[in-house]
């Protein structure tokens, strides 16, 4: 493979719901390419990109492939991303790496919820859009309906570049108003004949021909002026203006194809190479927010937008060259680390397949193996260049569960399988919480955890078991109250004695309690003599008053006093869990000369502790995620309905671009399995988002049924 310049690569990724035939067209766009001579198929398990067991026993793609073609002396690099939003890490990926996105539509079915999601992705990542209508020889192919909701779902952006002939069955061509001429393909390879718009089609080619003109002129007031002086643009000028209105994120050129009979693949490919970017044409950021050109004639670096482990190679590193040059057996330098990386070997990539190549320039994609440290999101530049590119950040979990060893003999190589799992898909999130005595795997969706428990019992030969996380519940209080108690041991030698009277009070942002209170009806007036103030590690506050008079405690006890407080605060009175805001005031106690310690002062400020706390109203609080979910709106009732029933508090709905709004605030005891459930209710239409909001109590019925629970677990115990 020759090396390409800058200018002449474009690096392309390809999006759309599941089913809508990504992976076909790449299969097709491979063959335009000559890098394969025979297309494979989905549901034939031979494709180049679906190229892994559990994608093939699956027929839909999990894991995003970078692949590359060479067409009309341009290097096509293309990545063909996962359609369901379970899998979305690898789309968010590749919109790091890519300059353009073909965004395909089912003409079956429309623009779908995942359509939108992706095309938000997009829209983020000010990455410019081209939409492929495909499946147009589909039997329920409806080009009307796809355009009507397409309109509906992105405004006025669609500007029509083609339109069908016979869609349906029958497909066999389409007219193109950019070169007003009407292609007919001979055969399912791709053979085409141009010619002249028949008759019937010439009304239909002329309006729209005018309103793709009126779309470009509007860019560039050189066309503008050229298009009120003459009336006419030719084609050059007309991709001169779509490609402007392309890069504002404004319009969005939409093509006819079917990628299984590879119509109308080639033209799409030819437009892409005249009209959409090259990467010289993209800017990119630096951590610190600098833009930086992506030239052949900069400092050589890198980075790392995704890892996987590959039978027969290792750990491979996919990356994309982000200035100057990388050639092999360059020695690269981690700026963040220092960490050098000796770069042994470049590849091109089209899935399995790896092309050893010498060199590649700013803006191409590759691979390369056997690298020390780097992973995903690492930056490489040659040494003494200060220069780290802005990391991908991938979207929040929505999905999470407990994970064991069926064997506990094998939790150390489940550990260290999880964790090498995670280097390669970033939105699994494998952690061990203290709290929760459990370790918890998050991910995007059940479909996305069940691939992980696929992996590890078919690659690593390890089984585990997943079950309902526990809750991170918290403890608090409603109300003021006191206790004392006085911690006394004898045992013939130095013994331990003592006592600490203490009260306590919610805490309450901005509230100020004073120093006057009536405990069990009686007023107390405290001398507050100090103030400390904690953010607790788990979340919310502890002051801590010291009151003491009369050096009824000495000082040098208020330390151990804290401790016993604080440690009791780390496994609350109720349900062990951690207990937050509350405001201490140690005002009196006692202590012996001889026997009083630390040990003595930290027991008797727990159990004080304990005890106030138990009169002191106390409350369990709970997490609260704000939810917000996408659905169409035949599916709008069904989802409020079990929102409602997961003790959701609606607080509001609205419309997006043809679908219905709503958003929520949740509590996190009720999303387990949410994904799964909201799946099945929309026919895995509908999508949503989770982000963690605050802590509220609990209903009383719930917080009765959570004592009740603890109290059986430690009979148990």
């Amino acid at each position: 493979m020759k090396v390409y310049s800058t200018q002449n690569i474009r690096n392309v990724v390809l999006l759309g719901s599941t089913k809508s035939g990504k992976t076909t067209l790449s299969e097709a766009m491979l063959y335009e390419g000559k890098v394969i001579d025979r297309r494979g198929s989905v549901e034939a398990k031979n494709t180049v990109s679906d190229n892994t067991e559990i994608e093939q026993m699956n027929q839909r793609s999990i894991y995003s492939t970078p692949l590359y073609a060479e067409f009309m002396d341009t290097k096509f690099n293309i990545i063909d991303t996962p359609g369901s939003d379970d899998f979305v890490g690898g789309a968010v990926s590749a919109f790091k790496v890519c300059d353009t996105g073909i965004l395909l539509v089912n003409a079956q079915q429309g623009v779908e919820v995942g359509t939108q999601i992706f095309r938000r992705y997009a829209r983020q990542y000010n990455v410019p859009i081209i939409v492929a209508v495909n499946q147009l020889d589909g039997e329920k192919a409806s080009w009307e309906n796809t355009l009507e909701s397409m309109k509906e779902s992105f405004g006025n952006r669609p500007v029509v570049i083609q339109f069908p002939v016979n869609p349906g069955p029958g497909f066999d061509g389409f007219v193109d108003v950019l070169k007003m001429k009407y292609y007919h393909f001979t055969d399912e390879n791709g053979a085409r004949e141009s010619l002249e718009i028949p008759a019937e089609y010439q009304e239909e080619a002329n309006e729209l021909r005018g309103a793709l003109i009126d779309r470009a002129a509007e860019y560039d007031d050189t066309l503008m002026e050229k298009y009120f002086e003459i009336g006419e643009l030719s084609e050059d000028e007309i991709r001169k203006g779509l490609g402007i209105g392309c890069r504002q994120g404004e319009v969005y050129p939409v093509f006819c194809l079917s990628a299984k009979k590879d119509i109308g693949v080639k033209r799409l490919m030819e437009f892409t190479i005249n009209t959409a970017p090259s990467p010289a044409e993209r800017m990119e950021k630096s951590k610190e927010g600098h833009e930086i050109e992506c030239k052949a004639e900069g400092p050589a670096s890198l980075f790392i937008y995704r890892t996987a482990v590959e039978q027969h190679l290792g750990e491979v590193a996919y990356f994309k060259v982000m200035s100057g040059e990388i050639t092999e057996g360059m020695e690269l330098e981690n700026p963040e680390t220092g960490d050098k990386e000796r770069i042994t070997a470049i590849y091109a990539v089209a899935g399995k397949k790896k092309e050893k190549v010498t060199d590649l320039l700013a803006g191409d994609i590759g691979c390369t193996v056997k690298l020390r440290a780097a992973k995903t999101n690492t930056t490489l530049t040659q040494t003494g260049v200060d220069l780290v590119y802005e990391g991908i950040k991938f979207p929040h979990s929505k999905y999470r569960c407990a994970v064991k060893a069926v064997d506990p003999h094998d939790e150390e190589k489940v550990g260290e399988a999880m964790n090498r799992l995670c280097a390669e898909d970033p939105t699994y999130i494998v952690e061990y919480s203290k709290e929760m005595k459990q370790t918890l795997l998050k991910g995007q969706g059940e479909q996305h955890v069940n691939t992980l428990k696929w992996r590890l019992h078919n690659e690593f030969k390890l089984d585990v078991e997943f079950s309902a996380p526990r809750i991170s519940y918290r403890e608090t209080i409603t109300k003021v109250a006191a206790a004392d108690y006085r911690h006394k041991k004898q045992s013939g030698g130095a013994g331990q004695f003592g006592e600490v009277h203490l009260l306590i009070a919610p805490y309450i942002e901005g509230v100020n309690p004073g120093n006057k209170f009536k405990v069990d009806g009686r007023e107390l007036v405290l001398n507050i003599k100090g103030k400390d103030v904690y953010d607790l590690p788990w979340g919310g506050k502890l002051e801590f008053y010291n009151c003491i008079v009369g050096g009824a405690i000495d000082a040098r006890f208020m330390p151990a006093i804290l401790k016993g407080i604080n440690d009791k605060m780390s496994e609350g009175p109720l349900t062990g869990s951690l207990a937050r805001d509350i405001r201490v005031y140690v005002y009196d106690g006692k202590m012996h000369p001889v026997d009083s310690n630390e040990i003595s002062f930290v027991l008797a400020a727990r159990n004080a502790f304990k005890e106030a706390f138990r009169k002191a109203g106390p409350k369990i609080m709970e997490p609260i995620y704000n939810v917000e979910v996408l659905t169409p709106t035949e599916y709008m009732g069904a989802c409020m309905s079990d929102l409602q029933n997961r003790r959701a508090i609606i607080e509001g709905m609205g419309t997006d671009k043809g679908f219905d709004v709503v958003k929520a605030r949740v509590p996190l005891a009720e999303l387990y399995k949410y994904s799964t459930t909201l799946s099945s209710l929309t026919s895995g239409s509908a999508t949503f988002t989770m982000e963690f909001a605050d802590y509220q109590p609990v209903p009383g019925d719930v917080q009765e049924k959570l004592l009740a629970a603890y109290l059986a677990e430690e009979k148990e115990d």
